[in-house]
């Protein structure tokens, strides 16, 4: 793509409303994820142990750092409502 196509001068003024969507849904998520975990008096080392993951994987998820994937939040659910 050139440099100063329109899409490239668009987006650099404007951004991308696709991705601002999408990290604000990624936010949303964290959020609601974070308040569950608070009402459910666990910790962010109970999610990672319960999933197997690392637990700075999983504080990187709550603070809005790392997007979450389609496959992390089914077993963030799942593991939020065995609780």
């Amino acid at each position: 793509m050139e440099e100063n196509d329109f899409v490239s001068i668009w987006l650099e003024e404007s951004g991308n409303p696709a991705i601002e969507e999408l990290t604000q849904l990624n936010l949303d998520v964290a959020s609601k994820a974070a308040k569950t975990l608070a009402d459910k008096g666990l910790s962010a080392n109970d999610l990672a142990v319960s999933l197997d993951i690392n637990p700075d994987e999983i504080k990187r998820w709550l603070i809005g750092r790392h997007p979450f994937s389609i496959k992390i939040i089914k077993e963030i659910a799942g593991t939020l409502a065995d609780y």
